[in-house]
């Protein structure tokens, strides 16, 4: 691979232009503002005003623990599949949270029509982008919509897992972009599918997040061989993945998305407490009068909340330059991971991202490179951070089909769902 120095390409990240690419030298344009890297939604999110909402009797939890074992299946509840083409279960399991304590979350299995090989269907285990904090934002309450393309999937006879993440449909608040919490989550799910004797699933499994969802993938991919041992982790497909969180502040601070701010620190405050993460050390107490709304709707009730206050009203010093808080954002950002795994991975990104700067990822790249990983990206010209999912849709499933199949990475496969799309590896 080009390389440029890393460190020389973060302090150029303000610029907006880092030079080089694999296979071709490219430059880039000023990609404007980089307070999009934090806005890290999939799609829209949710309706804007908070109306009572009551949870299905399946969400509440037991008064006490029934089991501890991570992957430990505590119910399940068959569903209606509308529009999925495959039989789907809501379920609830113990998953970990941030501190290794057992905690109990929520989300879906979709088991295919075909019939299941001698080894069980191969999972592919899908980490949810921005949607909210609160238990009504849990994506297992609307399974048609929980998982983008989830028919593609399903079609290659694959089963399809979607963890909820700790906190959205069972008590407490999202650990929001907590990177560690959010992969235990998506992949207990997989474990907990071992144990859904319909499931008939495989221990085979790949992960696939888009933005938020990005990173908790990214997190999969450093943690999935320790954590889960008796998994096998085939590869990762990181779509628009956040990183190089130490820009985001000066940038988010005069965005429409300030309102990540809010959500970071209350879900980092939540999930490792106030030692570690003092709330009051950067957030006002105006902000801090504004915490309930977090658990009464979703992300764009969040945003109209929050979208009358300037941000000095929130925010009253950049978490980076707090110990405590500079500690919390390089433990949970891809781009700080420094251990590679033997899975390879695979970054997909839109060249039009209007959320996550496309140079973001090229340094993400760089850095997993510069650490051993076995890493492809493919960037779709033209195409916008979310509109990048169904057109690369087809050329994913490719990549995971070869990951399941055995095939070497770097993939020798060559993207077809766009023209110009800028391919780049290690080598």
């Amino acid at each position: 691979m080009r390389h440029t120095k890393v460190g020389e390409d973060r302090a150029r990240v303000r610029a907006g232009t880092v030079g080089g690419s694999r296979r071709r030298i490219r430059r880039f344009g000023a990609v404007g503002s980089l307070a999009l890297v934090a806005a890290m939604a999939v799609s829209g999110c949710g309706s804007s005003s908070s109306q009572p909402f009551t949870m299905p009797a399946f969400y509440s939890v037991p008064d006490r623990l029934p089991a501890t074992t991570p992957g430990a299946l505590v119910k399940s509840q068959k569903v209606p599949s509308g529009a999925i083409h495959g039989t789907v279960y809501r379920v609830m399991y113990v998953s970990e949270d941030v501190h290794g304590a057992p905690v109990l979350v929520t989300g879906l299995i979709m088991v295919p029509t075909t019939p299941p090989p001698a080894t069980g269907y191969p999972v592919v285990s899908w980490g949810h982008g921005t949607n909210g904090m609160a238990d009504q934002c849990a994506p297992s309450l609307a399974p048609s919509s929980a998982v983008p393309e989830q028919n593609a999937l399903l079609a290659q006879g694959w089963e399809v897992t979607a963890s909820d993440y700790q906190g959205e449909g069972t008590p407490g608040l999202l650990p929001y972009v907590v990177g560690v919490s959010a992969a235990r989550n998506t992949i207990d799910i997989v474990r907990a599918a071992q144990h859904l004797t319909a499931a008939k699933a495989s221990t085979n499994y790949v992960v696939w997040g888009h933005s938020e969802g990005g990173q908790t993938a990214m997190f999969g991919l450093a943690i999935g061989g320790s954590y889960a041992p008796e998994l096998t982790l085939k590869g990762v497909v990181a779509g628009a993945p956040p990183s190089q969180f130490q820009f985001i502040y000066g940038f988010l601070r005069t965005s429409p998305f300030r309102y990540y701010l809010l959500m970071v620190g209350a879900g980092w405050n939540s999930a490792y407490g106030n030692a570690v993460a003092p709330l009051s050390e950067v957030a006002t107490p105006k902000a801090i009068s504004l915490l309930p709304i977090l658990e009464q709707g979703c992300s764009a009730y969040i945003a109209a909340q929050t979208k009358k206050y300037p941000i000095s009203q929130i925010i009253k010093a950049d978490p980076y330059t707090i110990p405590a808080w500079r500690q919390l954002e390089i433990a949970n950002d891809p781009g700080q991971l420094t251990t590679a795994s033997p899975a390879p991975l695979l970054i997909i990104q839109g060249g039009a991202d209007e959320q996550i700067p496309v140079v973001t990822t090229q340094l993400l790249e760089q850095h997993d490179c510069s650490i051993g990983q076995e890493v492809q990206r493919w960037v779709y010209p033209g195409l916008s951070h979310a509109g990048v999912i169904p057109v690369s849709l087809p050329d994913m499933v490719h990549w995971i089909s070869d990951r399941f199949a055995g095939v070497a990475a770097p993939d020798p496969y060559q993207p077809t769902g766009a023209t110009g799309v800028d391919i780049s590896d290690c080598t």
